[in-house]
């Protein structure tokens, strides 16, 4: 059995975040107020929403005295956050933030033992189960940021970019078709 634990997990994170950060150089700063739809978070809002996704977790799963999230006051964490995301203004400041959220955030996974990974924390009343493992919350980092890279990829096609893994797997398929047998 393939054995996935915090230094592949860190790794899987780490090459999330190069394709976010890759996206991030790709968009031009000019379109960093972007927005897809009112009501949308801007380019700029949605990366740093990215960036601190990790933030949360050192307060919440990367803290081993947490073993309960009953009683947590998610939405005054929350406000907190946006107020620090707020500071960062230009291109250069997010994806800096990216780059050192994103490492600070692998470097702390990756040397989590499989014990620490597998305890539960206990969740709210109002959460779809009553717990879940330091592992599938650590996770959800990683998916969180995937769901809105999927929405900083159609933006790049609302401004006429056409992504960066679009452009490789285009070149993959040309690749092969040119080495294809002719029939």
């Amino acid at each position: 059995m393939n054995h996935y634990g915090s230094k592949e997990l860190a790794a899987a994170f780490r090459t999330v975040r190069k394709n976010t950060l890759i996206i991030a150089e790709e968009i031009p700063e000019d379109q960093y107020d972007f927005q897809a739809a009112k009501g949308f978070r801007s380019v700029k809002e949605l990366l740093t929403h990215i960036a601190m996704g990790g933030k949360f977790q050192e307060e919440v799963t990367l803290n081993a005295k947490r073993t309960s999230m009953v009683g947590f006051d998610f939405m005054r964490y929350m406000e907190s956050i946006k107020a620090e995301s707020e500071k960062v203004t230009t291109k250069d400041q997010v994806i800096a933030l990216l780059k050192n959220e994103g490492e600070k955030f692998a470097n702390a996974v990756e040397g989590l033992s499989d014990e620490f990974l597998g305890q539960a924390i206990a969740m709210p009343p109002s959460a779809e189960r009553p717990s879940r493992t330091r592992f599938d919350i650590l996770m959800s980092v990683k998916e969180h940021e995937m769901h809105h890279r999927g929405q900083l990829m159609l933006i790049e096609r609302m401004l006429g970019i056409t992504p960066h893994l679009t452009k490789a797997n285009e070149a993959r398929i040309a690749a092969m078709q040119e080495a294809a047998p002719v029939r």
